[in-house]
């Protein structure tokens, strides 16, 4: 599942667990007290269904991670450096340290 699809089943689940322990205990508590406990039990089982499901995907090696660098084409690579020799920028070009 994608980030933006896994966040909204997440708020869609926690609102729908804030909706039934309100109902529950302010308006069904008056007609039915067994009926608002049977809600609250319900209630009490969607936080970790919403927790699972906000994170199902999110351990995919293969999704993109918010803030990951972009994977460079091999093309851009610098060939006078060695491989295992850091990159210059351009403000630490030379040794100085631009402060």
């Amino acid at each position: 599942m994608e980030r933006r699809r896994r966040s909204r089943a997440y708020f869609a689940l926690m609102g729908t667990c804030v909706v039934l322990v309100a109902l529950a205990w302010n308006v069904v508590r008056l007609w039915s007290v067994p009926l608002a406990v049977a809600m609250s039990v319900v209630a009490a089982v969607i936080p970790p269904v919403a927790a699972i499901v906000g994170n199902l995907g999110s351990l995919d090696p293969d999704a993109p991670r918010k803030g990951a660098p972009r994977p460079r084409h091999p093309a851009d690579r610098d060939e006078s450096r060695e491989p295992g020799e850091p990159e210059e920028s351009g403000d630490q070009a030379g040794g100085r340290a631009a402060w």
